[in-house]
């Protein structure tokens, strides 16, 4: 298994390859759209399953159970990327769903999620800035996720795994997130699993290669809709997000 210096490395390594500083918080879905043929699919996975990882000669892919909240899709998204360009060991991974599996492959690839969101230094800097030295209280574990965009339960991983938090504090501070974050000022998206009508979408190649295939005339109208619905864009065949037709664009 590598150490977590060179996990952390790899994280920020990857940061700077996409264009994004190695300390700040990061949009990862953003960063994700300028890979160079990657498609991402969101989809109802089940119970067991947070991701998979497709790349071969031909594909490059990567799936995000779309059930979970939006925080731990973050965190799998991460995890998902270090299969794709640091794991040697398959050209297809399923990841579980728990943290801290039993697989040392996986357990890289959460150490390297857990940095790729929240590197090392910075997130010393953030629990100095919040804590002022002091014990880490439930509120100031919801702010660290906040800012560096974490689910929860990943962050308590992260500070048990740094020694800020003892595993026997995961359960005193496992309930009543939502509301505490939400007394607190914060927007709760990031405990929520994506709405139900956009729980099954696909972005980036897929699209680009059936927009080309349009732009240039190669199959039908009736194709193209096939092909987008097949990747679950009925939004574009039916144009249902399309609230601003004729209308000047608000900046």
């Amino acid at each position: 298994m590598l150490d977590k210096l060179e996990l952390n490395t790899e994280a920020q390594e990857l940061r700077e390859l996409l264009g994004e500083d190695v300390n700040s918080p990061v949009d990862i879905f953003s960063l994700v759209s300028q890979i160079e043929g990657l498609t991402l699919v969101f989809y109802p996975l089940g119970e067991n399953i947070s991701g998979m990882c497709v790349l071969d000669d031909e594909i490059k892919l990567i799936a995000v159970n779309s059930t979970m909240s939006y925080g731990r899709q973050r965190f799998s998204l991460a995890h998902e990327l270090y299969h794709l360009y640091f794991d040697k060991e398959s050209g297809y991974n399923v990841c579980s769903k728990k943290l801290d599996p039993r697989s040392e492959n996986e357990k890289c690839a959460d150490q390297f999620a857990s940095y790729f969101l929240a590197p090392y230094k910075s997130l010393r800097a953030a629990i100095k800035k919040v804590s002022d030295n002091g014990p880490l209280s439930m509120q100031k574990v919801i702010a660290l996720e906040q800012y560096f965009g974490m689910s929860h339960l990943t962050m308590l991983w992260r500070l048990v795994c740094e020694g800020y938090l003892s595993s026997d504090q995961i359960k005193d501070y496992s309930f009543g997130v939502m509301s505490a974050a939400r007394s607190l000022g914060y927007d709760d998206k990031l405990y929520r699993p994506a709405p139900p009508e956009c729980q099954k979408r696909t972005y980036g190649h897929y699209l680009k290669q059936v927009e080309e295939l349009r732009s240039k005339d190669l199959v039908s109208p009736g194709k193209i809709d096939e092909l987008l619905l097949d990747a679950f864009r009925d939004d574009i065949v039916y144009g249902l997000d399309e609230d601003d037709q004729g209308r000047e664009a608000i900046d």
